[in-house]
């Protein structure tokens, strides 16, 4: 949340959620820690970056009916399902440019997968990839371009063994709707369950490697060459071979990785002591406004991986309040 030459954003609430259901993956370090159950992820997040961010920003909130949880400003924190978040960037003003490969796309899961797309058709919104459902699938969806080209994808995940685990956890998990009061174009009755933030990568097996070995990630989706991760209640990581996904590699991506934490000091120190990824400062950042902690690595193929924690300010009430609920 700050210039290119130093950290971004944060958030602060409680510690980690329930995710016995899912198993313990074990560190090389210690066979005793796992970094995500010690020390905890409240919610997933993601950095986007615009050129326009008000057009941006009346894109998401209007067209798409995603609730503000904080406004700096210079980057609009909204609230895209119950643990999941998007943090919208002027690009002057964050780590990464417009010009960068937008190299992500996010996949925002839904039970009313054909309302959803019958109203975004009716709204102008462009279309990637149409919506053409078939039986047996184990998901279907389409992809939208969102106002500067970043890849959403419309997603359902149905009835199939590739899904086994992934079910029980999306049926426990409430899908967020506008705000009664919210000014949105947005039928009643359409919302989002849950997000996948896919990252594409080269190295899939060293990529996989590293979200279960080094942060303590666990497996609950593998399509073979995609598979997914849960790492929040409704927020999901999704590393994708990069010869068969909808982006290929590339060095610089116009996208941070975020996870907000209530033990960001614990994330800090295990991450120093073992050297689980590179850090990009060696200190943890303190905003000089008082409303976050940060601190941004890189993960094993480019991308930045950043752990926030907000504090108590006025500008974060609405955020603090949201993760509580």
């Amino acid at each position: 949340m700050t210039s290119r030459t130093r950290t971004s954003i944060t958030q602060a609430v409680f510690a980690a959620a329930a995710f016995t259901m899912l198993g313990c993956a074990k560190t090389e370090e210690d066979d005793t820690l796992n970094p995500l159950e010690s020390f905890g992820i409240t919610a997933n997040n993601a950095f986007f970056y615009y050129d326009d961010l008000d057009a941006a920003t009346a894109f998401y909130t209007e067209t798409l009916g995603l609730r503000i949880a904080a406004d700096y400003g210079f980057a609009k924190i909204v609230q895209v399902a119950p643990t999941s978040y998007l943090i919208l960037v002027d690009a002057d003003e964050g780590m990464h440019s417009t010009e960068e490969p937008k190299t992500v796309a996010i996949a925002l899961i839904t039970d009313q997968l054909d309302a959803w797309y019958a109203y975004l058709v009716e709204q102008g919104v462009e279309m990637r990839y149409e919506f053409n459902p078939t039986e047996g699938r184990p998901h279907d969806g389409f992809v939208a371009y969102d106002p500067e080209g970043y890849y959403l994808e419309f997603e359902r995940f149905n009835e199939h063994p590739e899904n086994e685990l992934l079910m029980p956890l999306l049926e426990q998990t409430e899908t967020l709707y506008p705000d009664p009061d919210q000014a949105t174009n947005v039928p009643e009755g359409l919302g989002i369950k849950a997000t996948v933030l896919w990252l594409y990568y080269r190295d899939t097996a060293g990529a996989l490697a590293f979200f279960e070995e080094k942060l303590g990630f666990s497996r609950v989706v593998d399509q073979g060459w995609a598979w997914i991760y849960q790492t929040s209640p409704s927020g999901y990581i999704g590393p994708v071979d990069e010869t068969r996904g909808m982006h290929s590699y590339t060095e610089q991506k116009a996208v941070t990785v975020s996870f907000f934490t209530e033990d960001i000091d614990g994330w800090h120190s295990y991450v120093s002591e073992t050297g689980a990824f590179e850090l990009r400062e060696t200190e943890i950042h303190m905003d000089s406004a008082g409303r976050f902690r940060a601190f941004v690595g890189y993960d094993p193929e480019g991308y930045f991986l950043e752990f926030d924690q907000f504090l108590e300010h006025e500008l974060n009430v609405k955020l603090l309040e949201s993760l509580e609920r």
